[in-house]
């Protein structure tokens, strides 16, 4: 018995049935996206399954938060002021030493405004002062240390400078038994950019060492030796004269490393006798004999900004002006503004 709307079936073969067409097939039926036209549901989705089978899967971007107007890192601006080096204070600050506002900070980045926050470090009030920066250029004589402060009494190369009402530090080290051009400023930023590997600013020094450097010496210091389990990054070398029992250097470093040029060349079996700073990326001795100093010109200052390998053309916004107009005092600049 039929059910109505259906034909009854008589028996024998069943017909075959006829193929009906696919969706993708039909009129108006929605095409297939690619892979590159995925919706951003299904790229999460994507990204989800790739993250399972192994693959490494990119995090979403997150915006930082705008710096505060007028504000700057706490362990930028205690340096810059002469507390300690920004790693000790970032030390200070994980140790719950430093306050803002009588609260303890514990974790950075921490972001102040010198003006109005209340800055106490290790219970000592830090109050707000407006900062001359000052640069001074010493030919370092032997004997005398790159250093604040010596704990044996020796002289430190800041005694050889007048006394200033800011801290004055060293940009970067000259060891005890060298001699040549030193930096002496309070500008940290300066300091930072001289002083990191990143940016590459060179050192310039005329080494005196024993024996014969041959050819293939100079080109191990050129491709690198490796100190401490890491390989140095070449230095510049060019034999200046050569004696009987000796050989005078001109050695271009881009790192600084402690007791680099002693050390790689003691690598090679030569001893130095003397060791001489000669230039700090552009800048030169320009007669400056031992043991004396004087401030940095404008130029110079900003040739400094402009050297190494990520040098700024205009750190400062402001033209430098002269804090006083004796020709004895360093050269100083205002900070830039806020």
């Amino acid at each position: 018995m039929a059910i109505a709307g259906e034909m009854e079936y008589t028996g024998g073969t069943m017909p075959p049935k006829k193929p009906q067409p696919s969706r993708r097939g039909r009129p108006g039926a929605p095409k297939r996206k690619s892979p590159t036209q995925t919706t951003g549901q299904r790229t999460r989705v994507r990204a989800t399954s790739s993250k399972r089978s192994g693959e490494s899967v990119k995090p979403p971007h997150v915006k930082k938060k705008p710096i505060p107007e007028g504000s700057v890192r706490i362990q930028k601006y205690l340096a810059e002021r002469g507390i300690a080096s920004r790693r000790a204070i970032e030390e200070m600050v994980k140790t719950g030493l430093v306050d803002v506002n009588g609260q303890t900070i514990m974790k950075l980045p921490c972001f102040v405004n010198p003006e109005e926050d209340e800055i106490v470090v290790d219970g000592k009030r830090i109050r707000a002062q407006s900062t001359r920066h000052v640069y001074f250029l010493l030919s370092k004589p032997r004997g005398v240390v790159c250093s604040s402060s010596d704990p044996d009494g020796r002289i430190c190369a800041v005694d050889l400078i007048p006394k200033f009402p800011a801290r004055l530090y060293c940009v970067g080290r000259l060891d005890v038994d060298s001699t040549g051009l030193i930096l002496l400023t309070n500008d940290g930023e300066l300091t930072q950019h001289l002083t990191h590997p990143r940016y590459e600013v060179s050192k310039t020094y005329l080494v005196t060492v024993t024996g014969q450097v041959t050819g293939d010496d100079i080109t191990k210091l050129k491709a690198g030796l490796y100190i401490d389990g890491r390989r140095t990054a070449g230095a510049g070398v060019k034999v200046v004269r050569r004696g009987d029992n000796s050989t005078l250097l001109e050695m271009t470093l881009r790192e600084g490393r402690n007791r680099e040029i002693r050390r790689l060349l003691a690598r090679l079996g030569h001893k130095v006798r003397r060791l001489t700073r000669t230039a700090i990326g552009p800048i030169k001795a320009s007669g400056l004999s031992i043991g004396n100093f004087r401030p940095l010109t404008l130029s110079e200052i900003r040739a400094l900004r402009r050297t190494g390998k990520c040098g700024k053309s205009n750190t400062s916004t402001t033209r430098p002006r002269r804090a006083n107009t004796n020709p004895g005092q360093a050269h100083s600049e205002t900070p830039p503004p806020a």
